[in-house]
């Protein structure tokens, strides 16, 4: 994984609430290999007519937002089954950073495995980074994951909380795994000793 330490890129509002992994990752993209590049699947029945022709209202397919990195969502954001893949989606797409006020638990969980940062603010930030985004499209926000900041142009500062654990995750580019297989050494110096 790619380490996270800030980010200043261009940002989509996403205002439907509610939007569920099934949304994100239609099921029948489940079966098919990372490999392939689960990012051209992303919101494929929102993003697209048929097989081939692109939705001009849907907010990703507008040119302000094509290349943008953050997501600032409304509520419940990878609400519905626990896929992974719908991370894998997101992340493959290249989006670094969800902003919503609420996030179903697996999902939450699910994007720190996978370089991922899901942030929560409350409702009324959301709106407020929502209003300022459409204003004028294809305006950044700055992420700062060591200060646990998010940041606009116009002013507006949030604090965020993040769970140290998950945050150091991120800051070195590893997954629970990877950062296990780091303290390979003192594992197996602790089963030599209790053995």
């Amino acid at each position: 994984m790619q380490p996270f330490t800030s980010l200043d890129e261009v940002a989509v509002p996403l205002l439907e609430a509610n939007i569920n992994t099934d949304q994100l990752l239609p099921s029948r993209y489940l079966r098919k290999q990372r490999a392939e590049g689960f990012g051209q699947y992303l919101f494929r029945d929102l993003r697209y007519r048929d097989a081939e022709q692109e939705r001009a209202d849907f907010v990703l397919n507008q040119a302000p937002y094509r290349a943008a990195k953050i997501i600032v969502a409304s509520t419940n954001f990878g609400c519905g089954s626990s896929r992974e893949m719908a991370v894998w989606a997101i992340a493959d797409y290249g989006i670094r950073v969800l902003i919503s006020s609420r996030f179903a638990d697996i999902f939450y969980n699910n994007c720190f495995k996978n370089g991922l940062l899901p942030i929560v603010l409350p409702t009324e930030a959301i709106e407020a980074l929502q209003k300022f985004l459409l204003q004028s499209p294809g305006r950044t926000l700055h992420v700062d994951l060591n200060a646990q900041q998010v940041k606009s142009k116009d002013g507006q500062c949030y604090n965020f909380e993040i769970h140290p654990f998950n945050k150091k995750c991120l800051l070195q580019g590893v997954d629970a795994i990877d950062y296990t297989l780091q303290l390979v050494d003192k594992i197996e110096a602790y089963e030599r000793r209790t053995r």
